[in-house]
């Protein structure tokens, strides 16, 4: 890479090339009627980042895309895509910033009539590009995605999996800056997911370009995004890297997007649960934990406070992008108030979150 690539534009003092963002939204606000669909949404991506955006159906995810890509204009605020800003572009002008942006659909968006090959070719017989010198990029592309075979298949003889291959292999033609992924593996089957978050990921890091995954599945956040964005009418209610935000949700929208993903208290230990001590009873504590505290030795910390063995009672550790988190339910072995206020006293400074759930049976 260029040392200028590194450097500081001298009048502006604005970052250049791989220091600046690829994208950039200050203070983005798009309404229709009286409804904000975007309320003041300020966010950046780094080159390389994959950015997974969240939120229900009607959180403005939509029309954030089309701000990015200059299909739908802000009313307010400024969309910098790699320090142009476009939001008052004219079309002839936006044409150069929409070549460095691949989309990748939910639904393929293949056209039917034309072979693998020429669906890859596409943006690039567009561009002008002369045929020899696309076919070579085209086959470059589906030796990637590991479809060199079917270039000159028709999308209809292809499986769903296969189908989103090549479109990740159209929108990489241009050799994108950006790529936008709206639901890209909603319509497809588990095992299916699986192998086009592997592609992407393989993708993003053999290429270095970033990428923003639109979805409302946080389980593909967990798998591939390195930082998550939480959308709700219209605004961003969370951000943070995904395995912090696993580990600790600040909203009740995030709370509401994670269940099914962090672990809850099975209902026979649930029903155990009683909010004053009996005899021989122990007490249970929910203990959310984040990166390194996250293998700390919790139980023989808890047994040197109360003089009992503890034991995990539910829960586990899991890694997002190499970073553990997880959830615990812990049972201390002791039901005595100044053992239980210990406990929490020491153990606050290494979690997330920690909450005394009541007491259980000390043989459970």
């Amino acid at each position: 890479m260029a040392e200028t690539d590194h450097q500081m534009d001298a009048g502006t003092g604005a970052a250049t090339g791989a220091d600046r963002p690829v994208v950039q939204l200050e203070n983005v606000t798009r309404r229709f009627s009286d409804r904000p669909a975007l309320d003041d949404i300020s966010l950046q991506l780094g080159r390389g980042e994959i950015v997974g955006l969240i939120g229900r159906s009607g959180a403005g995810k939509s029309t954030l895309i089309r701000c990015l890509n200059g299909l739908d204009r802000p009313q307010g605020g400024r969309v910098v895509i790699d320090g142009t800003d476009i939001s008052q572009l004219s079309e002839q002008a936006l044409n150069p910033v929409r070549r460095r942006i691949g989309m990748i659909f939910q639904h393929f968006n293949l056209l039917s009539a034309k072979t693998v090959a020429d669906n890859v070719a596409l943006p690039l017989k567009i561009a002008g590009m002369p045929r020899p010198e696309r076919m070579r990029r085209v086959m470059e592309l589906l030796d990637l995605v590991g479809l060199a075979d079917k270039a000159a298949a028709y999308p209809a003889q292809l499986s769903g999996g296969q189908k989103q291959r090549i479109g990740i292999a159209r929108a990489l033609a241009p050799k994108p800056l950006l790529l936008l992924s709206d639901e890209a593996t909603s319509a497809l089957d588990p095992e299916t997911t699986q192998s086009i978050l592997a592609l992407l990921k393989d993708v993003n890091r053999q290429l270095d370009v970033t990428i923003l995954m639109i979805t409302h599945e946080m389980e593909v956040v967990r798998q591939i995004a390195h930082r998550v964005l939480v959308l709700d009418a219209g605004r961003i209610v969370e951000e943070g890297p995904v395995a912090r935000v696993l580990a600790s949700p600040q909203t009740e929208t995030t709370r509401s997007l994670l269940r099914g993903l962090s672990p809850v208290l099975p209902g026979d230990l649930l029903a155990l649960i009683r909010p004053q001590p009996g005899q021989g009873d122990q007490a249970l504590i929910r203990v959310d934990v984040y990166g390194p505290d996250a293998r700390r030795p919790l139980l023989a910390q808890i047994e040197a406070i109360t003089g009992h063995p503890a034991r995990l009672l539910h829960g586990g550790l899991n890694d997002v992008q190499g970073e553990p988190y997880g959830r615990l339910f812990l049972g201390l072995g002791s039901s005595d108030p100044a053992h239980v206020a210990a406990v929490a006293a020491q153990l606050k400074p290494q979690t997330t979150a920690i909450e005394v759930l009541g007491y259980v049976p000390a043989n459970v």
